[in-house]
């Protein structure tokens, strides 16, 4: 799709956020895609990982997705570094699901708050649009008359044709003329603006102006399919105007423009042999008569053309074949009414939404899906005018997205009668973990590893203010020093015994050795000491810490699950009150669906009935005309 694939070019190359969200909410893929060719376009580098789940997401087109997480993000201030891009994303997708006011609201804010001329003039632009297209008028003139003329020049031309289509519809022809006059250009732009001001000219009462430039629009050379059916819509518009002035011969000039197998064909070929008929040639009208009566008969041009046919065969004598062409013009009349009543049945009974829902799937909701493929039904073919209608369009997307709702409550509903089941074993884990925890914290005996703590500190400062290289002996040091004291104690002892000098001589010297190798390795062992304190204390904090928070969490856990379990319940009751309101709103829908549908099919049954009484009196006057009685025979009369 056009939008689809605009979507994707723009945030590569990066329109702006602004351009990207509108252009999805609005459809306006051509000229957005000129915004992102214009200049106006700086990198855009995703900052924030929400911000790009959000991203993903859209572009994945689950666009109900895409906003509740960009919702979230918002509320708990995860995108600070995309906060204008993401407001402009979600009001773009408040546009997508048709929440104009919610949108309005959005752009207004960020247009009051700091945004650039060509950003908020572009968001004035895309709101008129998608009022416009839901009807929304007056609050669409409201938004185009803020554009203050920074928009790009093909932005610029939709504008204005946008402002025309506005002045149209409250019946100001001469005020559109005015605005489409400017855009009169060789550019496919400029085609629909010149036709659009022929019309308006037309309507507006300068008829000859405006039927020559709708005779410039009818043979311009034709670039695509597009273009083609613009050019054949306004030669059949022409031809018709001509019809009505009594100018059948400009009619049929016209009318020959238009190509045989085009979406106006049918009402060209029908208006070509009223312009025959009009020139008194009934035998040159039978042509696009006879050839019309034989296409689909749901198109209202081929039924008039059922009667068209017997009407020039009377015309020219032919009374016996105009009979036969009017009686079976009835049977077909009443043969259709019949299979209409068969698909007004089928409507009623359900068919055709569910038929439209299993022929047309998809994940989410969204304001721009269409109905891309017929259900199965009785009679397809009725369906192609029914589903035409914006009306009907816009009721089913209505009602398939009532129906996402729904899904989406039921699913919710599931998910937390899960979560209240993770809840409750969470609960339960706690209070069978929390009792061994502290059985095992308390056989840690912190208290009493925080006063030798506290001795230890003290014995390290004093090892360490007195040099005190005993204080870090190892076992064997520790040993040897115990060996000396004793051997000190016996040189007191035995000083008197002359042979103990040489003993205490050499005690003298063990003992020097032993503090000199203690004062080498002093500075090494106490900051190994150190180190090994710091570790057991910092151990010990932390020790101290869990218990802080395991008395903390005993304290706060049990209200943090009682909070939990009073929102799932809250979500519950809210779940449950609202589905049986969208239930409620689904049924209403659907009946409104069906009866949208089967007011159309009613009225064509009422086109149906009314050319059958044309036809029977028709056939009335070919009795008189013929001079047979009422009574008389059926047969042909030549």
């Amino acid at each position: 799709m056009r939008i689809r694939t605009f979507m994707r070019t723009a945030v590569a190359r990066l329109a702006s956020a602004t351009a990207l969200a509108l252009a999805v909410a609005a459809g306006a893929a051509n000229a957005v895609a000129a915004d992102a060719t214009s200049g106006e376009q700086r990198h855009n580098v995703v900052k924030d990982p929400y911000f790009g789940d959000v991203l993903f997401y859209f572009f994945q087109d689950r666009y109900f997705t895409s906003l509740t997480n960009l919702m979230v993000a918002q509320h708990f201030d995860r995108v600070s570094h995309h906060a204008d891009e993401a407001e402009v994303l979600r009001g773009g997708l408040y546009l997508s699901y048709g929440l104009h006011r919610e949108a309005g609201e959005i752009f207004a804010q960020l247009i009051e708050k700091s945004a650039v001329p060509a950003v908020r003039d572009r968001a004035w632009y895309y709101l008129a649009k998608i009022r416009y297209q839901r009807g929304l008028l007056a609050p669409a003139e409201e938004a185009i008359g803020r554009i203050k003329g920074h928009l790009p020049p093909d932005l610029e031309e939709d504008r204005a044709l946008l402002q025309a289509n506005l002045l149209m519809a409250r019946g100001d022809y001469v005020g559109a003329a005015a605005v489409l006059k400017p855009l009169a250009a060789d550019s496919n732009a400029g085609l629909y603006a010149r036709y659009n001001l022929g019309v308006a000219l037309i309507m507006g009462g300068t008829a000859a102006q405006g039927s020559e430039i709708l005779d410039q629009v009818g043979a311009v050379p034709a670039t695509s399919e597009e273009i083609r059916n613009l050019r054949d819509k306004a030669n059949v518009a022409l031809g018709f105007a001509a019809l009505k002035d009594k100018e059948p011969e400009r009619a049929r000039i016209y009318l020959e423009r238009v190509r045989l197998s085009g979406m106006f064909a049918n009402k060209a070929l029908l208006g070509f042999g009223w312009a025959a008929d009009a020139l008194d040639q009934p035998q040159a009208a039978l042509v696009p008569w006879t050839e019309l009566q034989g296409r689909d008969p749901s198109d209202a041009a081929v039924l008039e053309a059922k009667l068209a046919v017997p009407y020039a065969l009377a015309q020219i004598g032919s009374y016996g074949q105009s009979l036969d062409q009017y009686n079976g013009a009835i049977g077909a009349f009443e043969q259709e009414s019949a299979r209409l009543d068969e698909s007004i049945a089928a409507i009623r009974a359900g068919k055709l939404i569910k038929g439209l829902l299993a022929s047309n799937p998809g994940e989410e909701m969204g304001w721009f899906w269409n109905i891309e493929h017929l259900p199965e039904m009785p009679h397809a073919a009725h369906l192609v005018q029914v589903l035409a209608l914006h009306e009907f369009q816009e009721s089913f997307k209505n009602y398939r997205d009532l129906q996402f709702l729904a899904r989406n409550l039921r699913q919710w509903d599931g998910n937390l009668g899960v979560i209240g089941d993770m809840l409750a074993n969470r609960r339960q884990a706690f209070a069978q973990r929390l009792p061994q925890v502290r059985a095992k914290e308390r056989g840690t005996e912190i208290a009493s590893l925080e006063k030798q703590r506290d001795e230890l500190a003290g014995e390290l400062a004093r090892a360490e203010e007195q040099s005190d290289g005993f204080a870090f002996a190892d076992q064997k040091e520790r040993e040897l020093g115990v060996r000396l004291d004793r051997v000190r104690a016996t040189l007191d002892r035995e000083a008197a015994d002359p042979e103990m000098s040489a003993a205490g001589e050499r005690y003298r010297r063990v003992v020097g050795a032993l503090r000199w190798q203690l004062a080498q390795e002093f500075p090494t062992r106490l900051w190994e000491a150190k180190k090994d304190f710091k570790q057991f204390a910092g151990e010990l904090a932390g020790a101290r810490g869990r218990d802080a928070e395991l008395a903390q969490a005993e304290r706060e856990e049990p209200a943090h699950f009682e909070k939990f379990a009073e929102r799932i319940d809250v979500l519950r009751r809210r779940i449950l009150a609202l589905m049986p309101r969208v239930t409620e709103l689904i049924e209403r829908q659907r009946q409104a669906v069906q009866e949208l549908a089967v007011t159309e099919l009613l009225r064509q049954k009422e086109r149906l009935a009314a050319y059958t009484t044309q036809a029977r009196f028709a056939v009335a006057q070919i009795y008189d005309r013929a001079g047979l009685a009422k009574d008389g025979v059926n047969a042909p009369v030549q």
